[in-house]
């Protein structure tokens, strides 16, 4: 009953689990996840719908809006990042491959090549800046790309994104679970990432980062704390991931390389399935205590009974078969118990 009732109890939390939209890869990720009082969340399609739509295009120059969105579109065409493809479907016309040479992508920042002959730039303002194209003032809380052909900066892309709707419930129900401290990583500018942390109740939030900032971030966090999650979605989240005590990827709107390196996986992409893991970590470690207090304890009560010359034969076959058909149906009690 004692080798059996650890395993098993862990298969139930694990399937309990599952239940639940909540896929966790084994029992030493599941009995992390009771004792986590830190969480590490990326933004953008986790605490964010990841939806990206370009609201406004932002004329500069001589080209025109049209103009701006063909360029755009055609660029961004070779790009998998969300944004990249909220502004190749704001561009109702045909993509023409063959006009578009030498396209690479600029790490965190945005994507460089050739259109039609032009050099076109098109990112964040940090890109801008490495190139020296000077940016026009403007206070706009929100994602903005920047345009430019030829060194000319051309036209501002803004792009809207969403909390997702149960976001701040599901870090109201950690909080209640008894998690201390959230922290949010993001590439974003500083202004949006405030502003949806200020919305979420983040307690630290690190903006403007590049890829391997966030390990980084992550890595100094852990010298200080054990049992630290990360909750992420992104192919840039993978090395985080995979870095975390327990990694937790979104499993619809994640990458194939974000889902392969996590620990866990959330088939229903909400923050609330996170404290469903937290629960369910909790109980099914409660039934696997109580699974080896009682193997012990009955044993030790038989054994003693013999001692004094009361214990039957009945008595030991309970204590060996009857005990582990106890722990069996007490390790099955996660699964069932789920709503």
């Amino acid at each position: 009953a004692l080798v059996i009732s650890v395993p098993l109890g862990y298969f139930g939390g694990i399937g309990a689990a599952a239940r639940k939209g909540v896929l966790v890869k084994g029992g030493q990720y599941l009995e992390s996840l009771k004792s986590t009082k830190i969480i590490v969340f990326d933004k953008t399609g986790t605490l964010t719908k990841g939806n990206f739509k370009v609201n406004q295009v932002q004329v500069l120059n001589n080209l025109r809006e049209a103009e701006l969105l063909r360029i755009g579109a055609h660029v961004e065409h070779f790009s998998n990042h969300p944004i990249a493809k909220a502004i190749a479907e704001a561009y109702s016309g045909t993509i023409q491959i063959g006009l578009v040479e030498g396209i690479e992508e600029v790490g965190g920042r945005g994507i460089k090549g050739k259109f039609e002959g032009k050099e076109v730039l098109i990112g964040n303002d940090a890109l801008m800046v490495d190139y020296g194209i000077k940016l026009p003032n403007h206070d706009v809380v929100g994602t903005t790309l920047y345009l430019s052909c030829n060194g000319q900066l051309e036209g501002i892309f803004h792009i809207s994104d969403e909390i997702k709707d149960r976001s701040v419930e599901g870090l109201k129900e950690l909080r209640a679970l008894g998690v201390e401290k959230f922290v949010m990583l993001t590439g974003d500018r500083r202004k949006i990432a405030e502003s949806v942390g200020k919305q979420l109740g983040i307690d630290t939030i690190h903006s403007e980062l590049l890829p391997g900032d966030k390990l980084s971030i992550l890595e100094s966090i852990q010298e200080k704390n054990d049992h630290v999650i990360f909750v992420g979605d992104g192919i840039n989240d993978a090395p985080v991931l995979a870095k975390a005590d327990v990694g937790i990827a979104m499993g619809s709107l994640g990458s194939d390389v974000a889902v392969e390196s996590s620990d866990v996986v959330l088939m229903t992409d909400e923050i609330t399935a996170v404290a469903d893991g937290i629960k369910i970590s909790r109980f099914t470690s409660k039934i696997i205590i109580q699974n080896i207090v009682m193997a012990l304890g009955i044993k030790l009560m038989i054994m003693l009974l013999g001692t004094l010359g009361y214990a039957t034969l009945w008595m030991a076959i309970f204590g060996d078969v009857g005990v582990a058909m106890m722990a069996i149906l007490n390790s099955s009690r996660p699964t069932y118990s789920v709503k």
